[in-house]
């Protein structure tokens, strides 16, 4: 049984949504989860899940929380006794296999960094977020919001990092490797991205070239690399595009279907199609290239979405993640990871 720890006090609506995450979790994916928080507030609200007794839950305490406000910088040096730095440190000695928050997200970047430490060739971690497409298969970007401003050498390296989690994820043998830009031909784009398409097409990577954003869901490509500022806004967008196709189906069917039988027919295709693009059946967002395991979770996440988080967690763990990414990147050649 995997150890999971959930920083209790990070979701926007804490620790309601942790707490009841973690009963689902532990139910339904069979780990032992850690929760990390203010002890008294915690255990006050475990008390009103009577079911939470009878499973591998724990409480373990930290005086602290980083709120969505909080300066990175400001808040690692701080709050010394952070629920997100409990959490990592709970990884880092062994205690837990991997840490869910869904707390503030520079904030779980740097504490992670210095907590845990990145691999060896590594700058800086990326974030790996999970997109459904229209061919009914799974295509990953990265990175969604880990690092606004990349040099080519970062991209390059979310590249290599993403293959190999793609690959390792969902068992492709040459998963395809594209570079979001605004344009299919290698001249479109800017500074940034022309240079990296040079870097890309160099790596024994089966790299198809630029991609558009369309392409994030059409099922034309596997993983997608960009820095962090434009994967962020491709990835609200996103969100915000689901909600209101999500939305305006539902008054659609509401408004048109009259007789039980087509209302229940039509209400199950559209559990089916909320299920399919509900990025909280995704959980979260694995950091790529630490040395440990550090998922990180949408601020509104809801107890779905941390369940899910933390067999993302569990399942990066399983598949030995960080390993292959250490290993595949000590075969590539210096000037890559240096």
């Amino acid at each position: 049984m995997a150890t999971i720890a959930v920083d209790a006090m990070g979701s926007d609506r804490a620790p309601k949504p942790e707490i009841e995450g973690a009963i689902l979790a532990a139910r339904h994916h069979h780990v032992h989860v850690l929760l990390v928080g203010k002890e008294e507030v915690l255990s006050q609200e475990l008390a009103h899940h009577r079911q939470a007794s009878r499973l591998p839950i724990e409480i373990v305490h930290a005086s602290e929380a980083i709120t969505m406000e909080d300066k990175a910088a400001q808040a690692l040096r701080v709050k010394r006794d952070s629920s997100m730095r409990v959490g990592l440190r709970l990884v880092r000695e062994g205690r837990a296999a991997g840490f869910v928050t869904a707390g503030n997200t520079g904030a779980a970047m740097a504490t992670a960094k210095i907590i845990l430490g990145t691999l060896p060739g590594v700058d800086r971690p990326a974030l790996a977020a999970v997109f459904p497409t229209a061919a009914g298969t799974a295509a990953i970007l990265v990175d969604v919001g880990a690092n606004v401003d990349c040099k080519p050498q970062n991209l390059e390296q979310f590249a290599v990092m993403g293959e190999i989690y793609f690959r390792s994820i969902f068992g492709t043998r040459r998963p395809r490797v594209g570079l979001l830009s605004i344009g299919e031909e290698e001249t479109k784009g800017n500074e940034l991205t022309r240079e990296s398409y040079k870097l890309l097409k160099q790596l024994p990577l089966n790299f198809i070239g630029n991609v558009e954003g369309r392409d994030l869901y059409n099922g034309h490509v596997d993983v997608i690399v960009c820095d962090g500022f434009v994967g962020n806004v491709a990835l609200k967008i996103s969100e915000g595009v689901v909600e209101l196709v999500r939305e305006a189906l539902k008054d659609s069917l509401r408004a048109t279907i009259t007789r039980q039988v087509g209302f229940l027919l039509s209400r199950k295709a559209f559990v089916e199609f909320k299920k399919r693009v509900d990025y909280t059946e995704y959980g979260g967002a694995p950091l790529l290239g630490l040395k440990g395991v550090c998922i990180v979770s949408h601020g509104s996440s809801n107890a779905n979405a941390i369940k899910n988080a933390v067999r993302v967690a569990s399942e990066f763990g399983q598949h030995q993640i960080n390993a292959k990414i250490e290993q595949e990147l000590s075969r590539l050649p210096a000037e890559i990871t240096s």
